[in-house]
């Protein structure tokens, strides 16, 4: 196993400064009742600050819409109850020696209207379909729906500098609202919003602009985005480095902080000529601190023990990310799945006690510990 020390090196990039490199990953776990988080929730993000994590991203949380998800039991950030349960997880966290952002999450079509707490409210998307080629779902989001969403990620992004928060993630990955408005497959948009793939940037790029000028200009913006989406996780956004500069560009200008490059195998190389990761090439053509992910710790990714209930993912070595962080590829390192089952996994990294890491288990997903 390599040295690990650098993963511990403190990090700092104009306001955010961390004790070490290691992120948790954003994952939906729909443990709080009336889209509230509880004390098992505040215990659950301590239990990792304790276990050593450096910079926690909280699971999705929906910004101020009322058709951003579908799942009451998933925390959203607006209204009086809901950010009381929030106020409670980052002093629980900030307590523990650790920083918290949450990410904003905006479902768009792949919402599931039927099942969500607003029945009465249609899914929005740019386009009214949930994939390439879909079948239309409703109309597409009018020019004031789409100002509404805009502000709804500024709201919930004041409310979390209000609250204390050390910064706020913008959910642009996987095939959700921002993603759908990236996709040429989703967005058919004949107006500002739609249109070239740079073209395409405007929605996100507005929402970066529209959290900027309420959070004023030190709070940090994290931006997390994708190549695949769910709805197909063989397509690439940007399939050239000269298309994903074209893309990054107006995301960085608007005002994006740090780059959550999402892939499902860290190690694998984004375009061919290159052991460059997305991370890699988004770090290398913005000049801004990025993070990686995928699979980090494990020896499988999430696909592959997607829908069963008995896949189990063992601990992997961590020899190959440390070579990618020694060259300095990226700066930050998020970790999922093994955060799931192992709480203290930084520490264990750390104290190099990896025989005490536990294999992730699906079955694990029951319970939050």
């Amino acid at each position: 196993m390599s040295n690990t020390s650098l993963l511990f090196e403190p990090f700092k990039s104009r306001s955010l400064s961390l004790s070490n490199r290691i992120v948790m990953a954003p994952m939906t776990r729909s443990f709080s009742p009336d889209a509230t988080p509880t004390d098992d929730v505040v215990e659950y993000y301590r239990k990792r600050a304790v276990g050593g994590t450096g910079l926690i991203i909280t699971e999705g949380t929906a910004p101020e819409y009322e058709a951003a998800n579908d799942d009451g039991r998933v925390p959203v950030f607006y209204g009086e109850k809901p950010l009381s349960g929030w106020k409670k997880v980052v002093d629980a966290v900030h307590d523990a020696g650790a920083k918290i952002m949450p990410q904003l999450w905006h479902m768009g079509m792949l919402r599931r209207q039927d099942k969500s707490p607003h029945k009465d409210i249609a899914s929005v998307g740019p386009s009214g379909t949930n994939k390439a080629g879909g079948k239309k779902i409703s109309e597409p989001m009018t020019l004031t729906q789409i100002e509404d969403a805009i502000q709804g990620f500024a709201k919930s992004a004041g409310y979390a500098q209000e609250l204390g928060f050390d910064g706020v993630e913008i959910h642009g990955a996987h095939g959700y609202l921002i993603d759908q408005f990236f996709w040429d497959g989703t967005n058919l948009r004949a107006d500002e919003f739609g249109g070239s793939m740079v073209d395409r940037t405007k929605f996100a790029a507005d929402i970066v602009k529209a959290v900027r000028a309420v959070v004023g200009p030190s709070f940090p913006i994290l931006l997390r985005f994708s190549q695949w989406k769910q709805q197909d996780y063989a397509v690439k956004l940007a399939p050239s480095p000269q298309e994903l500069e074209a893309f990054l560009t107006p995301l960085s200008d608007a005002g994006v902080d740090i780059f959550h490059c999402s892939t499902r195998r860290f190690w694998e190389p984004e375009f061919d000529g290159s052991e460059l990761n997305l991370a890699g090439w988004t770090k290398k053509m913005t000049g801004k601190p990025t993070i990686t992910v995928g699979s980090v710790g494990l020896d499988q990714d999430f696909i592959s023990g997607y829908g069963s209930p008995d896949a189990v993912a063992a601990p992997a070595s961590l020899d190959n990310l440390i070579e990618r962080l020694e060259r300095e590829e990226f700066d930050l390192v998020a970790v999922g799945r093994a955060l799931i089952t192992n709480p203290e996994w930084a520490n264990h990294v750390r104290n190099d006690t990896f025989d005490k890491l536990k294999p992730y288990d699906t079955k694990s997903l029951a319970n939050l510990v």
